[in-house]
């Protein structure tokens, strides 16, 4: 009994840690896998924390110019003394003579607080000023990060469907490939056909089967890779809920090469700005460290004096102190430090500057260069999808011409790879036009 009871206990255990270990498999639409990446992406996690870390500076720099408040304690058993010299006339001894002097008892402790607080300081209310900055530069780097995120998971979602489809079509290319070459080969063994009939489809068929496979092995990596991306675990059974076709036509939308472009939404202008705004700080900065510093404090102590460690005694006697004061720093002269830092700090802003208007042109002519990419992907698209047509067409006639003998292996080869490579270009270009509306909308950035 006690040893069913242990076994019992085991299966337990084992069901539970495997259930924990399994994930459900989950149907994801594009949208639907974008969504959960912006969540669970690990640079997109990161980039949230950034936001946090900035606005975590953000009240650093504030606190270091509000009041502060520090104490400290201390504790001192001098275990030799010093001893002074001073005239023994002092205590009526001869003139001209000296005595020694211990001024102290062995054991001290003092206890101090101090109050401090800033009461004019220019880099401080430049740091203020530049947080703000910072900030801004942070949100837009989390902009950044989900625009990749968004193009990553678009490009993986689309390779997962294109590897899905690529062996759907070979599959189905290989099949009626080995019928042709079974209905081939009884003729030839028949006496009906040529051996280099059979030997052409052999060598179509080869070169099938190994696209085929590697087609398969390509599938289960670009899902593990779209794993990755949407931060899932790559062994994760995940699934697409769209098939390419459909996803190709939904990205289909000429009016978004006309749509308005406001160069102020695209992100890597607002990060070129953010440049601007650093820089310009940098230099307010630079400037303020020519103005005097005024600090105000409150400092409090006790101290007490003893021969042996009686601090903690009743009677022991404390002396308490006090201290009111500010201090005021004026730098004078820095033979021309800080001239010289201040010069480099607007050189610095006038390279942001001009680094800004390389950008702006530089989204432009991207802008241009990704309409027409669009466009030219739309356009192969509609070609490709003419061409496939054609291709079975053209395929078809030459099966048929081959079964009535009117044409040769060879031909009917030629078709075949022409068929093939119809419908690869076919499956690229239905991804190339995903990937183009993406890369467009990244820059429009509406």
């Amino acid at each position: 009994m006690r040893n069913h009871f242990i076994l019992l206990i085991i299966i337990l255990f084992t069901t539970i840690g495997y259930s924990q270990n399994v994930t459900e498999t989950s149907n994801f639409t594009l949208e639907e896998a974008i969504a959960f990446a912006l969540e669970n992406n690990y640079s997109a996690i990161n980039a949230n924390r950034d936001i946090e870390d900035a606005q975590k500076q953000k009240w650093e720099t504030i606190a270091s110019g509000l009041p502060q408040v520090s104490a400290g304690i201390s504790y001192q058993n001098q275990l030799k003394q010093p001893v002074s010299v001073i005239p023994a006339e002092i205590f009526g001894g001869e003139p001209g003579t000296y005595a020694e002097v211990v001024f102290s008892q062995p054991q001290s402790a003092t206890a101090t607080a101090t109050l401090t607080q800033q009461i004019f300081d220019g880099s401080y209310i430049v740091g203020v000023q530049a947080t703000k900055s910072f900030l801004s530069y942070s949100q837009n780097n989390k902009e950044k990060t989900d625009q990749d995120v968004r193009k990553a998971v678009t490009e993986a979602y689309g390779n997962v469907l294109l590897a899905k489809e690529s062996v759907a079509i070979l599959e189905k290319n290989k099949e009626a490939l080995e019928k042709n070459l079974y209905e081939t080969q009884k003729l030839y063994e028949n006496g009906l056909g040529e051996e280099e009939s059979v030997e052409q489809l052999q060598i179509t068929l080869s070169s099938v089967d190994n696209q085929l496979k590697n087609a398969i092995r390509l599938k289960n990596i670009t899902l593990q890779m779209l794993n990755v991306v949407m931060g899932i675990a790559i062994e994760a059974p995940t699934k697409l809920s769209e098939n390419l076709d459909d996803l190709a036509q939904k990205q289909i939308v000429p009016e978004l090469t006309e749509e308005d472009f406001n160069i102020e939404n695209n992100v890597d202008y607002k990060m070129a700005l953010n440049l601007n705004e650093q820089r310009f700080y940098e230099l307010k900065l630079a400037k303020s460290r020519a103005l005097p510093t005024l600090n105000a404090f409150v400092n409090y102590g006790t101290a007490a004096y003893a021969d042996n460690f009686d601090f903690f005694k009743s009677e022991q006697q404390w002396f308490n102190s006090s201290i009111l004061g500010l201090d005021l720093s004026i730098p004078i002269f820095s033979s021309f430090k800080r001239s010289a830092s201040t010069a480099r700090a607007k050189i610095a802003l006038e390279k942001a500057k001009t680094q800004l208007s390389e950008a702006e042109e530089q989204i432009r002519l991207q802008l241009e260069s990704s309409k027409s990419d669009y466009i030219l992907a739309i356009e192969e698209y509609d070609t490709a999808k003419n061409n496939l047509d054609l291709a079975e067409r053209i395929e078809n006639k030459n099966q048929i011409k081959y079964t009535e003998g009117l044409a040769s292996s060879f031909e009917l080869r030629q078709a075949q790879i022409q068929l093939y490579d119809a419908q690869q270009g076919y499956l690229q270009s239905m991804v190339e036009v995903i990937n183009k509306k993406t890369n467009l909308e990244t820059i429009i950035n509406n």
